[in-house]
């Protein structure tokens, strides 16, 4: 790409944990600049664990040159099963429905990503935007901590409660539509001794569930309630721990023991569950990317490898439009926003199987859930995943790149 014909090459991307550094990979290949910041003072580590399936995902990940490192840091994960209160399994579901082709700790994948791009990307953590200030030429910039700066272009790429969507656009109630439930989720010990697979218990809105991690060295904890949005910090998690005690308390299974891990566990996250749904993903010269511009909530099982597309596609139409944002910014909404809705559907309705609201419906969703191996449509949930995440037609951009052609081919055909 002739740089000198490109303008707007100084990119400003707020968040460091997928969607932003694959951003930033793809931006440097065409010649822009980037500037990451992050409130956290580091990467974070742990988290739950995402998957990729289907070529869409997969060539741009090998695209991006991490598709190894992503295998040989993969969790390996098989079935899970449902238990009665006793641990003895129930049913078991398919690893191709909760892992895909590859499945990946988020904060493992956040390292590899990081890794991919520090030498070229700047890293700012522990700071925050505060201000967005656009005129003719570029946007000023303020932070919490740093001094004010000027970029060309803003991409807020932070997250269901993404600081830029509501500098840039509003309120974070226009556009995040609650959906009946809360999640959290921290690192345990492998206590039942799981060996690549998980074991999840379910009774009236709520599911507490385990799963083994890195080689079965350690577990991840998982719980969700059926609830209303609750007026909660997200700073405060000694409050946070507190609701989750009180809403699993003498649930049965593994959750009192769980519950007490809960107090020194080092990656404590609580959220609520929810979706973005916004007409436009983009305002002048700031845009939106991944979980801030169209999160299809964690039931979905879709944001990671939509966070990663989006990214790949954004670049992609930057760096075809020779940096004009209003032409790249309409193009990149119009190739993504159709997958990007396919992606949320699959979220849609997933709360309620998850977190039945009464016991006869826990009841009946396991005895369900139990049978369902023997039944003709047994795996059409994973062909439902698998077709939604390959409902895609990917452009070629290897012209722009300054690096040299890729590795690989992009998928020729959606669906």
């Amino acid at each position: 790409m002739d740089t000198t014909e490109t303008k707007n090459l100084s990119v400003l991307i707020s968040g460091a944990s997928v969607a932003g550094p694959a951003l930033a990979h793809w931006l440097h290949r065409y010649g822009f600049t980037t500037t990451i910041v992050e409130r956290a003072p580091a990467l974070r580590d742990g988290g739950y664990a995402v998957d990729f399936r289907g070529e869409a995902h997969l060539s741009v990940l090998r695209g991006m040159g991490i598709l190894d490192a992503v295998e040989r840091a993969r969790t390996g994960m098989g079935s899970m099963a449902y238990v009665n209160s006793a641990g003895r399994p129930q049913a078991q579901l398919p690893a191709d429905l909760f892992a895909g082709d590859v499945e990946i700790l988020r904060g493992d994948l956040a390292r590899i990503l990081y890794e991919a791009t520090a030498a070229h990307t700047e890293y700012v953590f522990g700071d925050s935007v505060t201000s967005l200030t656009e005129d003719a030429e570029g946007v000023t910039v303020t932070f919490e901590r740093g001094a004010p700066r000027r970029f060309d272009l803003v991409i807020g790429a932070d997250g269901l409660h993404s600081t830029t969507r509501r500098l840039a656009f509003g309120p974070e109630e226009q556009f995040v539509r609650h959906l009946g439930v809360h999640c959290a989720i921290f690192t345990t010990a492998n206590r039942l001794g799981l060996d690549h697979t998980g074991h999840a218990y379910r009774t009236a809105g709520r599911l507490v569930a385990m799963y083994s991690a890195r080689h079965n060295t350690e577990a991840k904890a998982v719980f969700y309630f059926a609830s209303p949005l609750l007026d909660l910090d997200r700073r405060e998690v000694a409050r946070q721990q507190a609701v989750l005690a009180e809403q699993f308390a003498g649930n049965g299974w593994e959750s009192d023991r769980l519950l007490e891990d809960m107090r020194y566990a080092p990656d404590f996250y609580f959220d609520s569950v929810g979706q973005v749904r916004m007409d436009s993903w983009s305002r002048g010269r700031i845009a939106l990317l991944g979980d801030a511009a169209h999160c299809p909530s964690p039931l979905s099982g879709m944001g990671t490898g939509l966070a990663l597309v989006g990214a790949y596609v954004l670049a992609g139409e930057l760096a075809a439009a020779r940096g004009d944002h209003r032409v790249a910014f309409a193009r990149y909404e119009d190739e993504l926003r159709k997958y990007a809705a396919g992606c949320q559907k699959m979220g849609d309705g997933v709360a309620r199987l998850m977190v039945p609201g009464s016991r006869l419906t826990a009841t009946l969703l396991n005895r369900y859930y139990k049978v369902m191996p023997y039944l003709p449509g047994k795996d059409m949930a994973a062909r439902i995943a698998r077709r939604t995440a390959e409902d895609i037609t990917l452009r070629d951009y290897s012209a722009w790149d300054r690096l040299g052609p890729r590795n690989p081919a992009l998928p020729k055909a959606g669906g």
